[in-house]
């Protein structure tokens, strides 16, 4: 049979996926109606299509990869899993690379926050030594995380956090601690009780009346209080802080300390009013994700620990998005010297190569479900790909990677490049309202224009419009609304990320934004002749 050329096997291919495939988060439609990029192989930190083009990996695989595609370590650590067992239970049996990566994970979880380092300007507020001799530091370290529960995606692993503090409030006879409070904008995932503490009404509306009540409180948003895209907190009000010229970019905007303080003064008022049915207090750390960038101010995850703690609470840290390295150190945590009750961990785990979760806890939680066989405490929650060999030991060879390859720093080095370079390409650009930034983590907020600011209508797709236009200058991002997303994997090197920016830069500052109602850029013109 005659090898098909690339491009009869792309048709081919092409043909087969419209008719039979549905993508996720897709708008299948217009799906079919232009040519998809279809990924055959990858080397580093580029995609390769059917048809030979190279695309740097701009958003990480979906925020997952950290050391790149192909890595030997990690290749060959799965390799020799596989010539051992590719898979066998958990239920009722282990296996060596799942108990080898639990006490790595709990030994990492556990690391003084100060032998991590912190990142750039964002110094941490309290290392974890200081609970030691503060008080207030105190609070924000809760007791060591010691068990570790897998399950194969991050929405599965904050579901088994909301069943570890629901159930352990129901076996301690607390019945009636069934509320979760949760920032307003959260994003935690798509099964049911993920969309309960993290309802998006584009995501889940037809869904709402299968979800369980939650109470929100405001994120500490320096654009606008507590919303994501445009929207604003029923928490606040209807409260919205219009960001200006003057306060772009946001990490320099004087308007952080009053988010921080207004965000946590509504947790306060929320806590005290769902009182003794609170069944715990479920958080993203440091940047909320899906939000579209929201980073959050120094002191804020602090703040939050300390008011949970100090009423006797629990504290879930999502964690899966800010894991592994993403904002500079290990876990997003640790930069304000926070230790969750329970933490939810996913993407990067594997360094981005097979799926994999993890919900780690304190001896507490887990002692809440310890009985008898007729006392019914046993959590009846699995997976039957829980704790997959394959994917534990592909974890256990990304962890090595960590300190061998020194990825916390590298990360460290990145986003000093990071902010230098967008802040100085995109300063005078009318149309870009903020840049949001912490580690790797990346967003770029489009609008109509920066001062006053004014959003492109929804339906426009400029974000999604933008994205596109950076493909043919090959690169591969994804935007959330109309935030640009740049999610460079922590371990990329520095000429990949130099031309990562190049495009992105490139392909915002040649973008004709008027046909959505933008203003037209003009290098060097004030924002407020623009």
């Amino acid at each position: 049979m005659p090898r098909m050329t690339d491009a009869t096997n792309t048709r081919r291919l092409t043909e087969l996926d419209h008719a039979h495939l549905w993508h996720p988060f897709t708008p299948m439609r217009q799906w079919r109606e232009r040519e998809p990029c279809i990924i055959e192989r990858a080397e580093g930190f580029e995609l390769i299509d059917t048809q030979g083009r190279r695309y740097i990996d701009g958003f990480s695989s979906l925020w997952c990869n950290v050391h790149g595609h192909r890595v030997p370590e990690i290749d060959a650590a799965i390799r020799e899993q596989l010539g051992r067992v590719a898979h066998s239970t958990m239920l009722g049996f282990a296996s060596v690379p799942a108990i080898e990566l639990g006490a790595r994970l709990v030994e990492t979880a556990n690391m003084p926050a100060e032998s991590m380092g912190p990142i750039g300007p964002m110094s941490p507020t309290g290392p974890m030594s200081e609970a030691q001799d503060n008080p207030s530091a105190s609070l924000r370290l809760g007791p060591p995380l010691t068990k570790v529960f897998y399950s194969d995606a991050g929405a599965t692993a904050v579901e088994v956090a909301l069943k570890m503090a629901a159930g352990r409030h129901y076996h301690r006879g607390e019945r009636e601690r069934t509320t979760f409070v949760s920032l307003f904008g959260a994003y935690h995932g798509d099964t049911f009780g993920a969309i309960s503490v993290g309802f998006t009404e584009t995501f889940h509306a037809p869904y709402r009346g299968l979800t369980f009540p939650t109470v929100e409180f405001p994120a500490p948003d320096v654009c606008r209080m507590g919303g994501s895209h445009g929207s604003e907190s029923r928490a606040t009000g209807g409260t919205a802080l219009r960001a200006v010229s003057a306060d772009w970019p946001s990490w320099d905007n004087p308007r952080r300390e009053f988010t921080r303080d207004y965000a946590l003064a509504a947790l306060d008022r929320t806590l005290d009013e769902v009182g003794d049915r609170c069944a715990g207090v479920i958080i993203e750390p440091i940047m909320q994700g899906a939000a579209g960038m929201i980073e959050q101010p120094e002191g804020f995850l602090a703040g939050v620990a300390e008011r949970v703690r100090s009423r006797g609470l629990l504290l879930i840290a999502d964690a899966v998005a800010v894991g592994f390295g993403r904002t500079g150190t290990m876990f997003a945590c640790e930069e304000e010297g926070v230790r969750p009750d329970i933490l939810c961990l996913a993407k990067g785990i594997t360094g981005g190569y097979l799926p994999l979760a993890a919900t780690l806890c304190t001896d507490e939680i887990a002692e809440a479900f310890e009985g008898e066989p007729g006392e019914g405490r046993t959590l009846y929650h699995g997976h039957t790909y829980t704790g997959n060999p394959l994917a534990c030991a592909a974890a256990l060879a990304s962890l090595d990677l960590f300190e061998k390859r020194g990825v916390l720093a590298n990360v460290r080095r990145l986003s000093e490049i990071m902010r230098t370079r967008l802040r100085d390409a995109l300063a005078d650009h009318p149309n870009v309202g903020d840049v949001r930034l912490r580690g790797v983590m990346c967003g770029i907020e489009l609008v109509q224009r920066r001062d006053p600011w004014t959003p492109f209508n929804p339906a426009s797709l400029v974000g999604a419009a933008v994205c596109g236009a950076a493909r043919p200058q090959g690169l591969i991002i994804r935007p959330l609304g109309d935030v640009v997303i740049l999610m460079p994997a922590p371990g990329m090197d520095q000429d990949t990320l130099e031309r990562m920016l190049d495009a992105a830069i490139g392909a915002i500052r040649d973008f004709d934004f008027t046909g959505a109602g933008g203003v037209k850029h003009t290098p060097g013109a004030s924002l407020q002749s623009a």
